[in-house]
């Protein structure tokens, strides 16, 4: 052991003969925690939080009825983002991959939905229907697969050719599908559809996974995060609604959202699996941050860049306490 570790040690080791000072560190908490208390209830009442109304499929069919037709089509026909996603909600592809890691597809649909029926079908038979929809639905329901199929797809396609102008949709082989899809419109600026919805798993439920899959497939709920400057690349994990803050500490994840390749969803392998390698990068981070104790070199610093002997400077040359020389 060298001499400038044992006087260290000794001088640690030995009682304190300064000058002392009463602290009533009870006294200094509930200061500390009225203050803090007092504060945060009076800047919650200044500023206080968006009461920003609610997203509803009766505020979407309302606004902008044809993008709420055109999405019950895609659902319909299969080619929406619910119905292409993948695990967990079906084995439509085979999701994200980090490398050969397959984490979606390994995952399977764990949280199966069906677009066509979960969505479209299933409200519209909980529902007294005119004589014309009531129709549209007994026909959808005793045609093949591939009859559903053809019709859904080529209407679909339809639109998609007009750019979503439904008054400008030639006639074709579309069945009942105009006639479903009108009906799940009127039924959703009813306000039948929120609650259609969410009573599918049971009487009390909080589960709106169906809900925010089917706002996602069209552009209303998109179209609320950009006027609400939610999107990603405004930082919108960031925040709650517009100006106001939110979680802070989500800037360590939104960050690499910000800088290539991450936020180029073009840019392969990695832009296109953004997401899953964020998350093994910050799994990573954290891991790091979590076992510094352990890790060789990293535990030492303070040691070899002893910054806190300049900031105590004074302090070590009073008692005469030596650097340790390495």
């Amino acid at each position: 052991m060298s001499t400038g570790r044992h006087t260290k040690e000794e001088f640690d080791a030995a009682p304190w003969h300064g000058k002392t000072r009463k602290y009533d560190i009870v006294k200094e908490g509930v200061i500390a925690v009225v203050v803090v208390s007092v504060l945060a209830v009076a800047l919650s009442l200044l500023l206080g939080s968006p009461d920003d109304t609610p997203l509803t499929f009766k505020g979407w069919a309302t606004s902008n009825s044809d993008n709420f037709y055109a999405t019950a089509v895609s659902e319909l026909a299969g080619t929406s983002g619910t119905a292409t996603y993948g695990a967990p909600y079906n084995k439509a592809a085979d999701g994200l991959n980090v490398g050969p890691l397959w984490l979606q597809k390994w995952a399977g649909a764990s949280r199966p939905i069906d677009s066509v029926n979960d969505f479209v079908i299933a409200p519209l038979s909980t529902q007294v229907l005119s004589t014309d929809i009531a129709s549209a639905l007994a026909t959808w329901k005793a045609a093949t697969a591939k009859d559903q199929s053809t019709w859904a797809t080529n209407y679909d396609s339809a639109i998609a050719k007009v750019e979503g102008k439904l008054s400008d949709v030639p006639a074709g082989n579309y069945g009942p599908v105009p006639a479903l899809a009108q009906g799940l419109t009127d039924m959703a600026k009813a306000g039948g559809l929120d609650a259609a919805l969410l009573s599918q798993g049971g009487f009390f439920q909080t589960d709106n996974t169906k809900q925010i899959l089917f706002f996602g497939d069209g552009s209303y709920l998109d179209d609320a995060g950009t006027a609400a400057n939610l999107q990603g690349g405004t930082w919108g994990m960031m925040n709650e609604t517009g100006r106001y803050p939110g979680q802070a500490w989500l800037w360590l994840y939104s960050f690499w959202y910000q800088i290539p390749p991450f936020n180029n969803e073009e840019s392969k392998p990695i832009g296109a699996n953004a997401d899953a390698y964020i998350m093994f990068l910050m799994g990573g981070l954290s891991l790091g941050l979590i076992l510094i104790p352990l890790i060789p070199g990293i535990k030492t610093l303070p040691m070899r860049i002893p910054i806190h002997r300049g900031i105590w400077r004074q302090y070590y040359e009073e008692n005469g306490i030596k650097r340790r020389k390495h």
